[in-house]
């Protein structure tokens, strides 16, 4: 009698997860299958995504939990300890594989976001990792509710007292969080932008943002990694404006050695006429000189060059740089485009270029910049002009052997009066 009482009681429970267990290799070796066959001939490209993340997988795991949920309550009484055991674990064993299935969701949705051409650089792995740790935490506490046998409001209560410690554990990933939102929020950094952060050895492409930190990868191919909270507390250099607006400046000057400025000869003015794209600035020039001196100034007083209107070869070669620039294939017109003198130093006169490439591309611009100096460094000779140079070894080594030659001359000098008288 016993041992039938026994059968008869074994007997249901063994159906029970005989069933759950034929659903869920059913759903695993039948159901998830044809799924995969339908999304490898859909022409949409998310159910792949959603294959290819684990999506449907996880999801089969939810098949035996729904059948003991259903099948418990028809083999036990609610009020009984053995279906409140049962029950809890197979809440428990819900609750895990619903987080499975959540993560793996997660996953698909961010790698389709990222797949959009256009939204592909707007950085939301911080706020999905932000989200996968509230559904971690939501599924502890549910968990520990189902192994205590406690409302989950129990241990969210509990937690009042626990804040201090826990944020001084998951610090940086508050911190990250909300420093998350700003930068998505105000479009701060995205992946692939160049940024400058010296502070943290930063001078590179971002290459990962997420709930914490922000990854830079140098140009010496070294990795940098940020706290994310920097990027907002502390300040940092963004070059996409320069990519986007698609022009790089250039910014340098040349230092003019300031005694070879001087006003132009009529020899120097028919040579420099000879230059093909200064020649309609010096007609022009020259046009408006005249008639200003002819206006203003007498014949006896112009025998003075301090008297009237007057070229000069700085200026010359400033209008020549700004020619040469306006004519290179290389150089933005529609950008900011200047070429000035900044204030004299003791290293001569800075004779600086600022204009924009058309040509953002690192080694693109560098080769720009090193052809246009390469050409006004080389044509300064042609105005008569000589760029400033600090004396090196050679020089000094020259003067003071022109310095001994001179003096070995002038001792001789009275010896050969001598000779002479």
């Amino acid at each position: 009698m016993m041992a039938s009482d026994l059968f008869s009681l074994i007997l249901p429970f063994a159906l029970l997860f005989g069933a759950a267990l034929a659903s869920y290799f059913t759903a695993r070796l039948i159901v998830v299958p044809l799924i995969k066959k339908g999304a490898a001939r859909s022409p949409v490209k998310w159910d792949n995504v959603l294959i290819e993340r684990k999506v449907v997988d996880r999801a089969s795991h939810l098949v035996p939990a729904v059948v003991l949920a259903f099948g418990l309550p028809l083999l036990l009484e609610g009020g009984t300890e053995l279906f409140g055991l049962l029950w809890r674990l197979n809440n428990i064993y819900f609750i895990l594989a619903g987080f499975l299935v959540f993560d793996a969701l997660l996953n698909a949705g961010t790698e389709l976001y990222q797949a959009s051409p256009t939204r592909r650089h707007v950085p939301i792995r911080g706020f999905v990792q932000a989200l996968k740790l509230i559904a971690f935490l939501l599924s502890l506490i549910l968990v520990l509710s189902q192994l205590a046998d406690r409302s989950p409001l129990f241990f969210i209560s509990g937690l009042g007292a626990l804040t201090a410690i826990l944020l001084l554990i998951f610090k940086d990933s508050i911190l990250g969080l909300v420093a998350g939102v700003q930068i998505t929020t105000m479009d701060l950094v995205r992946q692939g932008d160049w940024i400058e952060m010296p502070k943290h050895g930063a001078d590179g492409d971002v290459i990962d943002v997420s709930l914490t930190t922000v990854r830079v990868q140098n140009w010496d191919r070294t990795i940098a990694t940020i706290p994310a909270y920097e990027l907002v507390s502390s300040s940092f250099r963004n070059w996409r404006g320069m990519s986007e607006s698609g022009g790089r400046r250039i910014k340098r000057a040349i230092p003019i050695d300031v005694n070879t400025i001087r006003f132009i000869d009529r020899d120097l003015l028919e040579h420099l006429k000879g230059i093909r794209l200064l020649r309609p600035y010096l007609e022009q020039k020259v046009r408006e000189i005249e008639d200003h001196n002819r206006e203003h100034v007498s014949s006896m007083e112009l025998q003075v060059l301090a008297n009237g209107r007057r070229l000069t070869n700085i200026g010359t070669f400033r209008a020549y740089c700004a020619a040469y620039l306006r004519n290179h294939p290389g150089i933005r017109q529609d950008m900011t485009f200047l070429v000035r003198q900044l204030a004299p130093t003791s290293e001569g006169l800075p004779l600086e270029i600022y204009v924009f490439t058309n040509d953002t591309r690192w080694a693109f611009y560098e080769a720009i910049q090193a052809d246009i100096f390469d050409h006004l460094f080389a044509v300064l000779p042609e105005f008569d002009l000589r760029a400033f140079q600090s004396p090196a070894g050679r020089d000094i080594r020259e003067m003071v052997q022109a310095e001994s030659e001179n003096a070995v001359s002038r001792s001789l000098e009275p010896a050969a009066r001598i000779k002479s008288a």
